[in-house]
Order: C-alpha cells, then sequence, then structure tokens
C-alpha cells in the first residue's frame, strides 16, 4: 500500500521543523509540490531547501500547477469548493503518475495541516472516489498563529477566557460573541481598522528573513500596518499575515 505523508513544516522559518517531520522527510520517495506561480517562487524555494537537508539521495520531487481561482468571489464557499476539486484531480494525477506501489510520498504543509489548509480534504476526496488507493499520515506543525504569539511574547489567551479563531471575512460581519481574543487570518480587507479599541499583534511572512511585526491599540497602529500591509504585498506579489486581536486588554 502507497503511503502520503502531510507534513506540515511550520511558519517559514526551517528551524520550525520538528523531528518527526524530519524522520518523516527522511523515509520519502516523493515529494509532491504544487507550483502557485512565479510570484510565490519563493514558497517552492524554501520546501526545497528543507527537502535536501533531510530526505535521502534517492528522493524524487514532482511539481504540479496550482489550480487558480477567484480571490473575490461572490461566492466564496462555492468558489473554494471547486478549487478544493480541481486541485484534487492534481493530485490524484501525480499520485497515480507517480508513486509507485509499496513508496512513500509527501506534501509539506506550511504551518500546520489541521489549522487552515485543505491537504487532508483534498486527499479525502480523492481516496472517497476510489479509483487511487493510498493510506495518509499528518505530522502536526508549528502554525502561523502559535509562531506570531511568540514572536510577540504574548498568550493567546486570557486566564479562563476563550480565543476564537476567525477570518477578516467574518471579522468584517461583527466581533465574534463570547471572545474578547480573537485571531485573524486571511484578512484582505484589514478588518481590524473597524476596532480602534482593541489591541493588536500583528504578522507577516512570520519566521522568514521577510518578517514584519507591528503592535499597540488599533487606533494608533493601524495606519502602520496597513501601510506596511500594502508596500510588503507589492514588493512580495503575496503576502501571508495573521494577527491577535485582543478587546478589552486591561483585563489579566
Amino acid at each position: 500500500m502507497r503511503k502520503i505523508y502531510v507534513v506540515g513544516i511550520g511558519a517559514g522559518d526551517p528551524d520550525h521543523l520538528t523531528l518527526q517531520a524530519a524522520k518523516a522527510i527522511g523515509r520519502t520517495n516523493v515529494f509532491f509540490l504544487l507550483d502557485k506561480g512565479e510570484t510565490k517562487q519563493s514558497l517552492i524555494d524554501l520546501r526545497e531547501r528543507i527537502i535536501r537537508a533531510y530526505s535521502h539521495p534517492h528522493k524524487r520531487i514532482i511539481e504540479g500547477r496550482d489550480p487558480d481561482r477567484d480571490r473575490t468571489p461572490a461566492d466564496y464557499t462555492g468558489t473554494v469548493a471547486d478549487w478544493r476539486h480541481r486541485r484534487s484531480l492534481v493530485i490524484e494525477e501525480l499520485i497515480d503518475e507517480h508513486l509507485r506501489p509499496d513508496e512513500t510520498g509527501a506534501i509539506l504543509v506550511w504551518g500546520d495541516p489541521a489549522l487552515y489548509d485543505s491537504t487532508i480534504a483534498i486527499l479525502d476526496e480523492i481516496l472517497e472516489r476510489g479509483a487511487t488507493t493510498f493510506e495518509y499520515e499528518v505530522i502536526p506543525g508549528i502554525s502561523s498563529v502559535s509562531a506570531l504569539a511568540a514572536k510577540h511574547r504574548v498568550g493567546l489567551n486570557r486566564v479562563g477566557q476563550p480565543v476564537q479563531i476567525t477570518t477578516g471575512r467574518r471579522l468584517a460581519e461583527g466581533w465574534p460573541e463570547g471572545a474578547d481574543d480573537v485571531v485573524v487570518m486571511l484578512d484582505a480587507q484589514q478588518a481590524f481598522t473597524a476596532h480602534p479599541e482593541a489591541e493588536i499583534y500583528w504578522g507577516a511572512y512570520v519566521g522568514t528573513e521577510d518578517e514584519l511585526l507591528a503592535s499597540g491599540r488599533v487606533g494608533e497602529v493601524a495606519d502602520e500596518i496597513v501601510r506596511t500591509r500594502t508596500e510588503a504585498r507589492e514588493r512580495h506579489g503575496w503576502i501571508m499575515d495573521t494577527y491577535l486581536l485582543r478587546r478589552n486588554p486591561e483585563k489579566p
């Protein structure tokens, strides 16, 4: 039976790689990488650096083209579901063509595969179709959320209080009920600007050489974050940022 590792490789720092992840990479015969275009070539380059550092000499690296998707769709849920389906077809074809019986493959995932990543769902979809068979194992990684909190030397939650992880799209609809501490990912519209009294701990490209950090009252640092974010996106062609938004920051 063919096996696939879904390996969390951390938020960008090669030192985020866990010992479990390094061992899985060392056992892998075939690595599957999805190319997201020239503007994100640095993401492929970092994966290849990790592979070279921990894999054996006879490994194979197979690249496929990641399907494009509309980033500002009218039907967000439907658009993401369609993109995942097309992605599953690409990955299934790569597995069928390049992963031999009894070989082990690996898909390297930024951060942690269980948090805001579609690889697990995509592999389940492939298996449900029944034409391609394999078993898979998920190796956890350091998420961008954990890395962000560590960089700012702050806890994600306060004593006896919950923390909610959500998206900028949802935050734009209103502050989540029942939580004063909110971690926000995928915020293209910078919804934090609507909460000037909250405390923000923001980071982009966390764990990489291009890391950017900012913190403070939203009303005091929002313009700086928006400007920094815009400039960074223009410079790199893409941006990965995450932030913790804390309401009533005077509470312990």
